[in-house]
């Protein structure tokens, strides 16, 4: 199968007259009543800052213009990625993390950034901030994302967001929370399901993934549920610091008893091959996963499967000669028409800040 675009890769999120230009991380998803909505962490300084907030712009047109973005999760800490998952009526669960003041002022030191700006706020933190609000976040609406009700706490987090089954049961796999503890024994993709109080409980455990004797680290996952109940999840996976495995690449792995347990990871991409991705189920029965490319030519590319996950068709590419390898993270959603909007972040020159763009295509023979 082939990608054929229709036109160019167009601007969803940015905001070009202000200081905090920076947009990343983004879902896309079509709600209950129809609507398209995109959803990202948005007007930050750049890839690691406390400004960042979980915003959202809805579209009325099947993708065509989008409403500027609006915050619906904004706490002291920085609010990074930003999941949707439209469920039962008229729901919509909105989910982020964020990480520790200490965490953020270390990225500072790594980069050697002596950003006042960027400091004076984080002294403005407290640890009874942290104590609220640090956590694998999410909020809740029943009126298509009109109104939300106060953040809640997750036991796990990934970018996308949980997965609405095919018998209305919410299922959240992610990694387990904090995702910054960056060690393998810390190192756990959970399966988590909401309650009728709109709580998360954990369920089931995806095993771990090895490369030989060593462990690869497993993160941000994303699951969709088939029409026969089977969860198909795809993760990203790739080297711990200081253990060089060679790897950034997506593993699958499926759960056929409701997320309790799973089948042993199988990888999917090159070892290169690209990540995190995200899970589509065509009207045409095709399954696509769309995922961030960062080898030369950085990029956005997708795979096909026509066989629900058995076998898959890799690196059709969706965008290519991207400026930089500070990208990715897209999503799709089907148009009316049956074409595909996949939203993703980039940065249209080498150091310009990242925005949200989407691109149509469909797939043809």
């Amino acid at each position: 199968m082939k990608i054929v675009k229709a036109g160019q890769p167009y601007i969803i999120q940015s905001n070009p007259d202000g200081k905090h230009k920076y947009f990343g991380w983004p879902t896309v998803a079509r709600l209950k009543n129809g609507v398209i909505a995109v959803g990202s962490s948005g007007n930050r300084l750049r890839h690691v800052c406390p400004f960042g907030k979980a915003e959202l712009s809805f579209s009325y047109d099947e993708g065509r213009t989008f409403t500027r973005p609006t915050p619906v999760i904004d706490t002291p800490l920085d609010d990074r990625d930003c999941g949707l998952t439209p469920f039962g009526k008229d729901g919509l669960i909105v989910t982020s993390f964020n990480n520790t003041v200490a965490f953020q002022r270390s990225v500072l030191k790594m980069i050697n950034k002596n950003d006042d700006y960027i400091k004076a706020y984080l002294d403005t933190v407290t640890p009874e901030d942290e104590a609220e609000y640090l956590a694998s976040e999410y909020v809740i609406s029943h009126d298509n994302g009109a109104t939300f009700g106060r953040i809640k706490k997750s036991p796990v987090t990934s970018p996308h967001g949980p997965c609405e089954t095919r018998d209305g049961r919410v299922i959240y796999v992610g990694r387990r929370y904090p995702t910054h503890d960056d060690r393998p024994d810390g190192d756990v993709i959970e399966c988590a399901e909401m309650d009728e109080n709109g709580d998360f409980r954990v369920i089931g455990t995806v095993p771990s993934i090895f490369v030989g004797e060593k462990k690869a680290m497993s993160c941000e996952p994303d699951t969709i549920c088939l029409p026969d109940g089977t969860l198909i999840c795809h993760i990203r996976v790739q080297s711990y610091s200081g253990i060089d495995l060679g790897l950034f690449t997506v593993y699958q792995t499926e759960s056929t008893d409701g997320g309790v347990t799973w089948s042993t990871p199988r990888q999917l991409l090159g070892d290169k091959g690209g990540s995190p991705a995200h899970l589509m189920l065509h009207s045409s029965g095709v399954l696509i996963s769309v995922y961030g490319y960062r080898e030369a030519p950085y990029g956005i590319r997708a795979a096909v499967s026509r066989d629900n996950g058995k076998t898959w068709q890799t690196d059709l590419e969706i965008l290519s000669e991207a400026a930089s390898p500070d990208l990715g993270y897209p999503s799709s959603v089907e148009l009316s028409d049956g074409s595909v909007l996949t939203v993703y972040y980039v940065r249209t020159e080498k150091d310009s800040p990242a925005i949200v763009m989407g691109q149509i295509w469909s797939l043809t023979e």
